[in-house]
């Protein structure tokens, strides 16, 4: 298990036809040989796995790594209202290259390409 600095940045969309650097999440987390998150680790170091959310045009936003009902997911402050759960993170290996989906607050699923994956 090796704690690893993550970003992802959005993928295309239609809003976005080649993407968006400026829209982007770094987040660190434990992650075992196969590139999932290990969830013993997670626990035992509960202020360690945080995460900032960029976003043009809006203050950028602080928290935590959670495991929750949903998966794991995002979370800025207290209460689920403003989680933002990753599609399939249980099973899915965070590897460069690699996509993951983000069901934003508002409940949109947006694209996430992983560029970059270092200890």
């Amino acid at each position: 298990m090796t704690w690893k600095t993550i970003r992802l940045e959005l993928a295309r969309t239609a809003d976005h036809p080649n993407g968006s650097p400026a829209h982007a999440y770094v987040f660190r987390v434990p992650l075992d040989d196969e590139g999932l998150i290990d969830p013993s680790a997670l626990r035992k170091a509960e202020k360690r796995p945080v995460v900032r959310r960029f976003w043009p045009g809006e203050r950028d936003q602080n928290g935590v790594v959670i495991s929750s009902e949903k998966g794991w997911a995002f979370s800025y402050k207290i209460g689920d209202d403003d989680d933002e759960v990753i599609f399939g993170l249980q099973s899915h290996p965070i590897k460069i290259g690699e996509y993951l989906t983000i069901t934003e607050t508002d409940g949109s699923e947006l694209p996430f390409k992983v560029v970059s994956c270092q200890e």
